[in-house]
């Protein structure tokens, strides 16, 4: 049984937009009776009908909106997710939710397999491999296609459309900061996302930091990697070798195992070696001691992402204006579990005779 056509293959065959031909379809002013006639003969040739289940009929909605996350399993995208689905069914819609495994080619296949006028936007986190080899032409022609875009976390400035973001330098600077307050002097840095912008961004800030307190930038003390593994093994022998007396971890991954080998091999954590890391998870919370960690407030990323979505949806759309995206800042906090820096400060100063 021949399968019948979707709407974007009805647009691209007729060499137009899938917003053309699902405007035309819908009687919609802002098409010519003329290109309306063509298309609508076009797809009663072409047998296509419409997604009744996916469409309200009075307004071509579908109150649906396509999220796609590159890893369910890392509980930051988890929190996020809770905040998408709390704000978007306060306001009546519904989510499909796939996941792209950190795949450029799955990434691609959701895309496609939704933007048949099934949704009425995209919500997504770039997977890794789409920010590896930098290649966006799919969200490109969604958003050519006229479909609403709203990019969270991992993003692609290039790419014009909203987007929703943590402070990842400035909160970076900002926790090396308060190890240099501490009177940390060897303050390593570790990652296995090294290959996300996210990472990057952190790294940056970090050596932000140490350049504003006038501190040479030591690699030997760096492990930067793109996953995690082998990075225990190579960590191990840095923090023996090196002896840091601080970790700044970008990853959750790297700061739950740097907070595990420390306490395994007999560290006092913060007395013998301050921790803090970007971690905001399960993993994170049910160490003892307790991690410090840089909060990324993922329900309030969710919310605001599904918030502006929304927004873009039911937004009355001008061809003759060009759009203003707005790339809006969540303010991470340190939440720091342990000793303050004047306690730290006090405990590693000798005592007085």
């Amino acid at each position: 049984m021949k399968s019948k056509p979707t709407l974007k293959e009805l647009a691209k065959e007729l060499g137009v937009s899938t917003s053309t031909v699902s405007k035309a379809l819908s009687n919609s002013p802002e098409i010519s009776e003329l290109t309306k006639i063509k298309i609508k003969e076009f797809a009663q040739l072409k047998n296509y009908k419409p997604n009744s289940i996916a469409k309200n009929l009075k307004n071509q909605r579908s109150y649906t909106i396509g999220v796609i996350l590159p890893n369910i399993l890392n509980p930051f995208f988890a929190k996020v997710f809770s905040g998408i689905e709390l704000y978007a069914n306060e306001k009546g819609y519904n989510l499909i939710t796939c996941m792209s495994n950190e795949s450029l080619e799955k990434e691609k296949q959701m895309i496609e397999m939704l933007d048949n006028g099934a949704i009425d936007g995209f919500i997504l986190a770039l997977a890794e491999e789409t920010q590896k080899e930098n290649n966006f032409t799919h969200i490109y022609n969604v958003l050519r296609d006229g479909t609403p875009v709203v990019l969270f976390d991992r993003i692609a400035s290039e790419l014009k459309c909203d987007k929703v973001i943590v402070d990842d330098f400035d909160s970076a600077a900002e926790a090396t900061q308060y190890l240099i307050d501490t009177n940390c002097k060897k303050i390593a840095l570790f990652s296995t996302i090294n290959n996300l912008s996210v990472g990057k961004l952190r790294e940056n800030g970090y050596k932000e930091a140490l350049q504003n307190n006038k501190i040479k930038f030591d690699a030997t003390l760096a492990l930067l990697t793109d996953s995690d593994e082998g990075f225990d093994e190579k960590m191990s022998t840095l923090i023996l070798d090196k002896k840091p007396d601080a970790i700044f971890a970008v990853d959750e991954y790297a700061a739950v195992a740097a907070m595990k080998f420390c306490l395994k091999n007999g560290f006092n954590v913060p007395n013998d070696i301050s921790i803090i890391g970007f971690a905001d998870g399960l993993w994170s919370r049910r160490m003892t001691p307790s991690l410090s960690t840089i909060s990324q407030h993922a329900p309030e990323i969710g919310q605001k992402t599904a918030e502006l979505i929304i927004k873009r949806i039911e937004e009355i759309s001008d061809s003759e204006t060009e759009k203003i995206f707005e790339t809006v800042v969540i303010k991470t906090c340190l939440l720091y579990t342990s000793p303050s820096p004047r306690d730290r400060q006090k405990s590693r100063m000798p005592s007085s005779a």
